[in-house]
């Protein structure tokens, strides 16, 4: 049994420093978290032990400071926490930033604005909430649906796999050839990189598992780009979840993970799979003596 992991993989330095934002301050003083700071539950109970709150809810922040997660957030968004008085941490990331400024660019220039992610996305709702008219769209049904505009400018969420964006784009430029299209390319070089390395692993692996949250957008996309090269993916959130079943004696296994995953967890996975491993040697060599 061999274990490999992907050349990129694990936490990002958006994520990382949004964490080391909010632990530093929570030293000095209270803190609230609007939103999940990240979407690992291991991470956000990492962070309610050392006394930080998580409020989904502005009006229901109890403490002077709120922070806003890597994610992003809308003006108006922005606009009710302020307008009660606290005071506003930004941990969004740098490359979510760059999103809304181009998006702000777009819309300025009188372009219609089309967001390539999904509509339920924290991070699409904070680009989305300060927009008057606009679209998202995830799939070819959703290109379908669109109507005709003079212009359409588009951007991505952030952790969107790169091909899916640019599939998505020349369907909207067949399918409005008399419009002008505009395309800037948001998608991050952390997920770029993360797509690119799991492409590699799951290419050469004959089992892959991907460590990362249950509703963490760029885990999700990684389960299903390494699933087009390789038969048999699996995504853990923690080592407990691995399942001795799904590995043998010869196999391959490649680890990637979402960038929201910590390196404690990622190294977690990689030494009950060197469990795995040391007790199959310990089988063989039964089943040998058996033989002999």
């Amino acid at each position: 049994m061999k274990i490999i992991r992907a050349e990129h993989l694990g936490m990002c330095f958006g994520v990382k420093e949004a964490i080391e934002l909010a632990e530093e301050t929570a030293k000095r003083e209270p803190l609230t978290i609007l939103g999940d700071l990240v979407h690992n539950e291991t991470v956000l109970a990492e962070l309610r032990t050392k006394g930080i709150r998580i409020e989904q809810n502005p009006a229901a922040v109890p403490t002077q400071n709120v922070m806003i997660t890597a994610h992003g957030a809308s003006e108006k968004k922005l606009d009710e926490v302020k307008n009660r008085g606290l005071k506003v941490l930004e941990a969004t990331c740098p490359l979510v930033h760059v999103a809304h400024r181009n998006l702000a660019k777009l819309v300025r220039e009188e372009f219609h604005p089309i967001i390539i992610g999904k509509a339920d996305h924290v991070e699409v709702r904070g680009m989305t909430e300060d927009l008057s008219e606009f679209d998202v769209v995830l799939s070819e049904s959703d290109v379908s649906n669109l109507r005709e505009r003079e212009k359409f400018g588009i951007i991505s969420q952030t952790t969107q796999p790169i091909e899916k964006v640019c599939t998505l784009v020349q369907l909207i430029r067949e399918r409005f050839p008399n419009s002008e299209v505009c395309f800037i390319d948001t998608v991050c070089q952390p997920t770029k990189q993360r797509q690119r390395a799991a492409i590699e692993l799951a290419q050469t692996c004959s089992v892959v598992i991907v460590v990362g949250g249950a509703n963490s957008n760029n885990t999700q996309e990684l389960v299903k780009t390494c699933s087009q090269f390789c038969s048999r993916v699996h995504h853990v959130q923690m080592a407990n979840d691995l399942r001795k079943e799904w590995v043998f004696a010869n196999d391959t296994i490649g680890i990637t993970a979402g960038t929201s995953t910590p390196d404690s967890i990622i190294n977690a996975v990689q030494e009950k799979l060197n469990l795995f491993a040391q007790s199959s040697i310990k089988e063989n060599y039964a089943k040998l003596a058996e033989l002999l």
